[in-house]
């Protein structure tokens, strides 16, 4: 990855380079930005797209920024990173935490942005999630994950849906890729945890947004289900809200076909149609 001096740090970022308009990707909590080169990269690269993605602060080899950061530090990042590239009419593309720093920088810098697509969008936490974030950074202050085999089945049940669990070969597969690495919850992972815990409800603020958005919610999303995506849906002027079916918070992993074919028609989509009306929710089926 290349490396640049950003808001006094190091970020990494992958540019694919070509002619096509920018598209910047934006990972979720303690995730790379590699995971988008299974299957999000390619077809967008092939769809004609210019595509960059980042390692946010916390994520090796970005600096990981151990003694804490804000939501605002991270939506800096994204900011200072366009700016850096001299990129215009950016379209964002964020999962999960990723979902709400494009949100947010949708809000803080219009200018900049030409649409923005989340996926597993939320403008608050339910305190089920509230509790699972706690739990999880006492984990990392703990020092000593839980055994491989339990933590893969804690987190099939958490990001995956029952349709791909259904699915013996598949529920091995993710259940060896989940044990693969040993469970430490590094200090940027923490640090990214606990933007999560001082999370407050910003329905009221994301009513000010005027970027175009499309919000993409995962039908049977149990770290984010898909009520909180359709709520930003509600109050964003203007945005659109798709479900994937069959689909768990990992669901632009488990249905890729559908996840890319939703964002690219999305994006080749004339922009004044984005921008026209407030679109009723749509639900894939």
């Amino acid at each position: 990855m290349i490396t640049a001096h950003i808001n006094g740090i190091r970020i990494a970022y992958e540019d694919t380079g070509g002619s096509g308009a920018t598209v910047l990707l934006v990972m979720g909590t303690g995730s790379p930005a590699r995971v988008w080169e299974v299957h999000q990269i390619p077809a967008l690269k092939a769809a004609g797209f210019r595509v960059i993605s980042m390692n946010n602060r916390g994520i090796p080899p970005t600096d990981e920024c151990p003694g804490g950061f804000t939501m605002d530090d991270m939506v800096n990042d994204v900011i200072g990173l366009i700016d850096h590239l001299g990129c215009e009419d950016v379209t964002l593309i964020g999962t999960s935490l990723g979902a709400r720093i494009v949100t947010e920088t949708a809000l803080a810098r219009p200018d900049l942005l030409s649409r923005v697509i989340a996926l597993a969008a939320h403008a608050r936490l339910e305190p089920v999630q509230q509790a699972m974030t706690r739990g999880e950074i006492a984990l990392a202050d703990y020092g000593n994950p839980p055994p491989p085999d339990y933590r893969a089945a804690v987190m099939a049940l958490q990001y995956l849906s029952p349709a791909t669990l259904r699915n013996e070969d598949q529920a091995r597969d993710w259940l060896d890729m989940f044990a693969f690495d040993d469970g430490r919850i590094s200090a940027g992972h923490r640090a990214q945890l606990q933007i999560s815990q001082v999370l407050s409800d910003r329905r009221s603020a994301y009513r000010d947004i005027s970027v175009p958005m499309l919000i993409i919610g995962f039908a049977d999303d149990a770290a984010i289900p898909p009520r909180l995506s359709r709520e930003v849906a509600d109050v964003v002027p203007g945005a659109e809200y798709v479900e994937i079916a069959d689909a768990g918070h990992f669901g632009y992993l488990e249905q890729p076909a559908e996840a890319n074919r939703l964002i690219i028609d999305y994006l080749k989509r004339p922009l004044a149609t984005a921008r026209v009306r407030k679109m009723p929710a749509v639900t894939m089926v």
